[in-house]
């Protein structure tokens, strides 16, 4: 198992499952075996990821999701809830991408991919580094936000009471956290963005916040 240990939490690809063992006759018979012994685990075709009981590490669902479906990043309620924004604990992974929504059921849980514009979707987007391992994208904060309101199926938010209304009531939002918000990315989204009325609104309650 030394040589799975190696790529850690980090979902990689049969061909460099087939770098490891190309010295074996048959290594995609040894991958079979290891996926059937549960040491590597079939994310879909061509991806996988070394099970837990190899590198004793928490599979990272953040970095399996960015890797699943490309370009994307993880946000909506999963980054929220990341942040401690919201209440609720959340146990699919949701994420927004440039091409077409998709839905993956898998051994390691349900994700969704989202699709935005493309000149929208590169705001707000960082990097979380854990354990100085690995990192996953993740939207900020404030995007997370707006990601949730252009996906939210309610109805137009046409005044800041009704959207101070929809963050407290709707996602029981820790609207302390509003204070230190980057107005700017709000900006850009509003920009690029859907749902300019609603984000109109998001930026207002920020600046009258403040």
């Amino acid at each position: 198992m030394e040589r799975l240990k190696h790529i850690g939490v980090i979902p990689v690809n049969k061909d460099v499952l087939y770098s490891l063992y190309g010295d074996l006759k048959r290594p995609d018979v040894k991958i079979s075996e290891l996926e059937r012994k549960g040491f590597i685990i079939r994310v879909k075709r061509d991806l996988y990821v070394v099970s837990k009981k190899v590198h004793q590490q928490e599979i990272s669902s953040e970095l399996v999701a960015n890797h699943l479906y490309r370009p994307s990043y993880i946000s909506l309620e999963t980054a929220l809830s990341y942040y401690g924004l919201i209440p609720e604990r959340v146990y699919s992974m949701r994420s927004i991408c440039t091409k077409l929504h998709k839905q993956y059921e898998t051994q390691l849980g349900y994700f969704e991919y989202i699709k935005v514009p493309e000149r929208y979707f590169s705001i707000g987007i960082g990097q979380e580094m854990i354990n100085n391992s690995y990192s996953f994208l993740i939207a900020s904060p404030e995007k997370a936000l707006c990601d949730k309101i252009l996906v939210s199926q309610r109805n137009r938010i046409q005044s800041m009471k009704a959207m101070r209304e929809y963050l407290e009531d709707d996602l029981r939002f820790e609207m302390s956290a509003l204070i230190s918000f980057d107005v700017g990315i709000i900006r850009e989204c509003l920009e690029f963005g859907r749902k300019k009325t609603e984000l109109t609104q998001l930026l207002k309650l920020l600046q009258h916040g403040k």
